[in-house]
């Protein structure tokens, strides 16, 4: 089934560029000028993924990625030229799927394409619910319930927990944690890891300090364990 994507980029010459590559490529393209052009152009007509620029004028990036969202959960990349890495990991606690930076090689960019598109449909097939003691998490309404109190996630805290309840009692290691989240062509540092399951802990255990469900194995990763309260 050819895949269309919606460019979403004020800058013409790279969205004619983008658009014709991956037309050779066997996509469908449109092209938006500005978020608020795009996200009409998504209420009216069906895209299997969005590349999103953040430095849009008038309306930019960061917002229009939520009202993306609330279109069918379509996925974004988002696509920057900004190169602090602070800006690429607030856009991804949003909610955004991945990231590339300006200037990119186009056959990178399919890359980044096909694994968002992968992951997106994996999370689409993995809708039963998944328990791990009393840990309880609805993949289709991105709930998560413990005993009986319901606790908040943002979207990659959400995904960081459902890997990890999918390999219960195993041990899942930093290089895969990165690369079935983030993605194969992550560039970010590992800390990334650390930082979401410390965000994570604060959420799901009693004691984060001493935490009882989400353990680390020094030296491998993490795993998620079946206890009650």
């Amino acid at each position: 089934m050819v895949k269309h994507v919606l460019i979403v980029d004020d800058d013409m010459l790279l969205c004619k560029s983008v658009a014709f590559n991956l037309q050779q490529l066997g996509f469908m393209t449109t092209i938006a000028m500005s978020a608020e052009e795009g996200i009409g152009m998504a209420q009216a007509s069906t895209f299997d993924i969005v590349l999103l620029d953040i430095g849009l004028p008038g309306m930019d990036g960061m917002q229009a990625l939520q009202l993306f969202k609330k279109h069918g959960q379509i996925p974004v990349i988002f696509v920057t030229a900004r190169r602090r890495e602070l800006d690429e990991i607030i856009g991804l606690e949003l909610g955004a799927d991945d990231y590339i930076t300006k200037p990119f090689d186009i056959d990178v960019l399919v890359a980044h394409i096909k694994a968002v598109l992968r992951r997106s449909s994996f999370q689409i097939e993995n809708t039963q619910l998944i328990r791990v003691g009393n840990l309880v998490i609805d993949p289709v309404s991105h709930t998560v319930q413990i005993a009986t109190r319901f606790v908040e996630l943002s979207p990659k805290e959400f995904e960081l927990l459902v890997l990890l309840a999918r390999e219960a009692t195993h041990v899942l290691g930093i290089d895969t944690i990165v690369h079935s989240i983030w993605g194969d062509n992550w560039v970010g540092e590992s800390q990334t890891v650390y930082v979401h399951v410390r965000w994570l802990r604060e959420k799901i255990e009693k004691d984060p300090a001493n935490p009882r469900r989400l353990l680390t194995v020094k030296g491998i990763g993490y795993k998620l364990m079946p206890i009650g309260e």
